[in-house]
C-alpha cells in the first residue's frame, strides 16, 4: 500500500505526462495540497518509488532555458499505476462510513 506522499507523487507525474519531472511534479503537489514540498523528500520519495518498479526516471537532453543543465524526468510504470488505482479504491472503501461522506441521497 502507497503512502500520502508517495499518492501523492505518482498521481501527480501521471497528471502531467510527458511534462513530469521534479520541479514540475513538486509545484503540482504544493499548489493541490497548499502544503510546502521539500526537494529532499521528493527526490527521496522518487527514489523509492524506482526502486519499487512504480516509476521510471531518466535525464532529459541539457536545455539553454535550464543553463544548460539536464531534467529528471519520470513516467508512471504500469505497476504505479495500479498502486495508486489500489490505494485510491482503498480511501473511497473506507471514507463511505464517514460522516463527511455524503450518502446516496445527497444527505451529509
Amino acid at each position: 500500500m502507497l503512502g500520502e506522499f508517495e499518492y501523492l507523487l505518482i498521481t501527480a507525474a501521471a497528471g502531467l505526462g510527458g511534462k513530469a519531472y521534479s520541479v514540475a511534479i513538486r509545484k503540482e503537489i504544493e499548489v493541490t495540497t497548499g502544503r510546502r514540498c521539500s526537494i529532499g523528500a521528493l527526490y527521496t520519495t522518487i527514489d523509492r518509488l524506482e526502486t519499487k518498479g512504480l516509476l521510471k526516471t531518466w535525464m532529459s537532453d541539457a536545455t539553454p532555458q535550464r543553463g544548460g543543465r539536464a531534467k529528471r524526468m519520470v513516467r508512471v510504470t504500469p505497476k504505479g499505476v495500479q498502486a495508486a488505482k489500489d490505494f485510491y479504491d482503498a480511501v473511497t472503501r473506507v471514507s463511505r462510513g464517514a460522516s463527511w461522506v455524503v450518502n446516496r441521497t445527497g444527505r451529509a
